[in-house]
């Protein structure tokens, strides 16, 4: 029988591995479905973030409600995580407590982006004095450590959430400048950016099509981590009276209360801590599993 004029090739490797045998806008999603850690991270992440939002429909006590009769009282049917030094549920409050700690989080991180993609990308794409003023800014920034820097902040606008989001959202935008303006170096001198721009096409337009969507993955990577590291610092904010202010629930506050009775009331202390132990290891193991799944190299 006549052969055929191309013949067709398979490649063993593409077709006995299901990531590299997919489809491009597949593959990330195989990547990360078979990264276990990484759908641990993510489960625990969807469970904590269901809570906060369901706290109003779940049949719960008042966080703000007290019990005189009941003060530091032991885990129980009633109170299942146990009672503060008002009476309250420690339950009820480490539940409604998840919605200051996440919305930190996320707040903080979208002000971050905010400030520091648009800055790096301005810095790494046009140069000149430009980047000098902006890169000299950022290391100014960078040598004052995160926490420091967010504590500082934070004593300075006032206490309250709203004013804690905001400063831990400003120490955080010199990490995003760097990495935003490092990979906006790269990809402005691959040759896809240069015939765009020698075709003619304006510089709203490349930075659109080209420059943005190359520098997307490895910042959604960095903002998933940085997630974890905002929550933290709130509780830190909170521990030390710059957060949420009481009554209103806070892990960091909750810790805050609990130092004073550790030998009396342990329980006031360990559920809040396992709180936001679980909460940054899941935005932890999610961020590496990002990462492996959208580094290119590994498609």
């Amino acid at each position: 029988m006549a052969q055929p004029a191309t013949p067709i090739t398979i490649d063993a490797e593409s077709a006995a591995d299901p990531v590299l045998s997919a489809r491009p806008e597949n593959r990330v999603w195989k990547k990360f479905r078979h990264h276990r850690s990484a759908m641990l991270g993510g489960v625990l992440v969807v469970f904590f973030c269901a809570i906060a939002l369901l706290a109003p429909l779940l049949p719960i006590p008042d966080p703000a409600a007290t019990d005189w009769g009941a003060v530091r009282k032991g885990p129980s049917a009633a109170h299942w995580f146990g009672t503060d030094e008002l009476g309250r549920d420690v339950l009820s409050r480490l539940i409604w407590g998840a919605q200051a700690s996440l919305l930190a989080g996320v707040v903080s991180v979208a002000i971050a982006l905010g400030l520091g993609v648009p800055l790096g990308i301005i810095a790494g794409y046009f140069g000149g004095w430009t980047d000098a003023i902006i890169s000299r800014c950022t290391e100014a920034l960078l040598a004052a450590p995160f926490l420091i820097l967010a504590i500082a902040l934070a004593a300075f606008l006032g206490p309250s959430l709203t004013n804690a989001m905001i400063a831990i959202g400003i120490s955080a935008t010199p990490i995003f400048i760097r990495l935003t303006r490092g990979q906006v170096l790269s990809v402005a001198a691959e040759d896809y950016v240069e015939s765009a721009r020698a075709i003619g096409l304006s510089t709203p337009r490349i930075l659109r099509r080209y420059i943005f969507p190359n520098v997307l993955p490895p910042v959604l990577v960095q903002a998933t981590l940085t997630v974890a590291t905002a929550i933290i610092a709130e509780a830190s904010l909170s521990f030390l009276g710059l957060g949420q202010q009481p009554p209103a629930p806070s892990w960091g506050s909750m810790l805050n209360m609990a130092k004073n009775f550790l030998n009396q009331a342990p329980w006031m202390a360990l559920w809040p801590g396992i709180a936001i132990f679980m909460v940054v290891l899941g935005f932890n193991l999610l961020g590496d599993g990002l990462r492996d799944a959208l580094d290119p190299r590994e498609h």
